[in-house]
């Protein structure tokens, strides 16, 4: 058992930067064949030919993952052309305000859940029934550290990744039977666009980076190699599991 992808084939939520951009490349460096899924078709094809700079086949699949309907139309349209899948990575998430509870609107609420959650959930619904048929297959959730940690001000991201943990070890287990592993790598601070708004000053960064062990950022490819082990054979007896990569942050009293 090696840790590469030759010969198989991944969809990658959320594909067009930050960490889904990173794995989908790493993915296609390890010799899979990739389809690409977000909103913004034009950031798709410049990632796809990255992807095809390796030799390797690109599928654009535009969609909004909060559309349930337009997702499963993607992943036909992934499966279509690439024969079948092998790896799942829902990437698509995020979050881009901090809030007191009491103080937040309760569609702000709504919306990251329906970001992180639920379109986690529709890419699930939709690509299951293949993989299950196929009884072969690893699927890749996103989580994060604050969904296993406490995160003040950030308590409506914070449920919404918890959710995506307990998530992906009901899953496992549910499917642990069936040849498909479900895992979920939670990230610590990466920098990403995403989280800009956490930057917005060198105090409020440099606050955040105290509680960083490693006192820095992590970057999308320190995200996207434990990704491509948990898509590889390398990673065969491993479900269930949430890989925390978060410069030992939640190691730290």
């Amino acid at each position: 058992m090696t840790i590469d992808l030759q010969g198989k084939t991944a969809l990658v939520t959320g594909a067009s930067r930050g960490i889904g951009r990173a794995i989908a490349e790493a993915y296609a460096a390890a010799g899979a064949d990739v389809a690409l899924l977000a909103r913004n078709e034009a950031l798709l094809r410049e990632v796809a030919a990255v992807v095809e700079g390796h030799g390797r086949r690109a599928v654009v699949v535009p969609a909004d993952v909060m559309d349930p309907a337009a997702i499963h139309k993607a992943v036909a349209a992934a499966i279509a052309g690439l024969g079948h899948l092998d790896a799942v990575v829902n990437n698509a998430g995020g979050n881009n305000f901090m809030s007191p509870l009491v103080a937040m609107r309760f569609s702000g609420w709504e919306k990251v859940q329906r970001l992180n959650v639920d379109s986690t959930v529709h890419v699930i619904q939709a690509v299951g029934p293949h993989l299950l048929e196929r009884g072969s297959g690893s699927v890749i959730n996103l989580a994060s550290v604050a969904g296993v940690t406490s995160a003040p001000g950030m308590a409506h991201y914070a449920a919404a990744k918890a959710a995506i943990v307990s998530l992906t070890r009901s899953l496992a287990v549910e499917w642990a039977q069936s040849g498909v592993r479900v895992n979920a790598i939670a990230p610590g601070w990466v920098a990403t666009d995403i989280n800009d708004f956490l930057r917005a000053t060198p105090e409020a960064e440099q606050g955040l980076l105290a509680t960083v062990p490693m006192h820095r950022w992590g970057t999308p490819e320190e995200i996207a190699l434990p990704a491509v082990f948990l898509a590889s054979d390398a990673s065969s007896f491993l479900t269930g599991q949430v890989l925390v990569v978060d410069g030992g942050l939640t190691a730290s009293p």
